[in-house]
């Protein structure tokens, strides 16, 4: 049964992405806009004062003034402040990654079901239109490029560029091919931070299929571009600007068709299918389970970068040491 009452929103965290969450909520006809949680006092009061909305002085007080809330904190945080907002009922959508480890995935799941809840995760890029066309076209894919580069920024570096980036097409490939994962092999280096900045992750699928993947945050422009390999057909496709070419096997050779994608905000997107999951009781198109298995992906593929970046420290340290 539908429910088309407003849902009461609120935003825990308001940095840089947490804002757009506050905006979009006050812009969604379906939602009330009810207030924000943030430690930041001059933060605070900007965006009470841009959004009419009211800061909470706690999270408890918060999840009970709320139907929903968007949690927006650093990723070591999601958990923590995840199961606080369970704990008074309310329904979540947990930016990605979801949180640090499987454990505290597990636990988040437990305590949505007992408290039934709903809880989507915010990997964005599902509710680009890219994928959108992607999803209705996709047909057997024997292989998947995906590249995600970006100039270097100091947030999100709490994590390193596979948990902040990567995880977004890990997540991707993951739905598009719909078979499980044989293997994983990864490489990625650290060069600004004391976690790796560029990464690598080829992954082998038990139906053939091979994705290859390919993160940085030290890149001198921005890319978010995916290519899609199936019989007789290859797609490109441009998730910051929204377009795409598909070339096919045609009776003349190759044929070139450029690709018709309705343009749309991936976030409004993605918060109206999160309040239309509350208002209809039903499951995510990213739920608990899609963003536990990206996350359980992106630290194996962390692991293994983590224990190059160790093996390389030691024959450095030895070389030092022996000269």
């Amino acid at each position: 049964m539908t429910n088309n009452k407003k849902i009461r929103c609120g935003v825990a965290g308001v940095g840089f992405l947490g804002q757009v969450h506050a905006r979009v909520y006050n812009e969604l006809e379906q939602c009330e806009f009810v207030g924000i949680y943030e430690i930041d006092d001059k933060r605070a009061q900007e965006i009470c004062n841009l959004y009419s909305c009211k800061r909470f002085n706690s999270l408890k007080e918060l999840g009970e003034a709320c139907d929903a809330v968007s949690v927006v904190v650093p990723t070591p945080k999601h958990h923590e402040v995840a199961m606080e907002l369970l704990e008074v009922g309310c329904h979540l959508l947990i930016e990605k990654p979801l949180c640090t480890s499987v454990n505290e995935a597990m636990e988040i799941a437990k305590l949505a079901k007992v408290k039934n809840c709903v809880v989507q995760v915010g990997h964005v890029e599902h509710y680009n239109p890219v994928i959108s066309y992607l999803e209705k076209v996709i047909n057997n894919p024997q292989y998947i490029t995906v590249d995600r580069l970006a100039p270097f920024n100091p947030r999100g570096t709490e994590v390193g560029v596979v948990l902040d980036l990567m995880i977004h097409d890990i997540s991707i490939i993951m739905q598009l091919i719909q078979s499980p994962i044989k293997k994983i092999e990864s490489i990625g280096v650290c060069v600004l931070l004391n976690t790796e900045d560029i990464a690598n992750a080829r992954i082998t699928f038990e139906n053939g299929a091979i994705a290859n993947l390919n993160a940085s945050r030290v890149s001198l422009k921005k890319v978010r571009e995916i290519r899609v390999f199936q019989p007789s057909t290859y797609l490109s496709l441009d998730f910051m600007n929204q377009t795409g070419h598909l070339i096919r096997k045609g009776s003349s050779g190759l044929e070139k068709e450029e690709i018709p994608i309705d343009k749309a905000e991936p976030l409004k997107v993605e918060l109206a299918a999160f309040i239309q999951c509350i208002n209809e009781a039903s499951k995510p198109k990213v739920d608990i389970s899609l963003g536990s298995s990206a996350l359980d992906v992106a630290l194996q593929i962390t692991q293994q970068i983590q224990g190059q970046v160790k093996k390389s420290m030691k024959i450095d340290e030895y070389s030092t040491t022996s000269t």
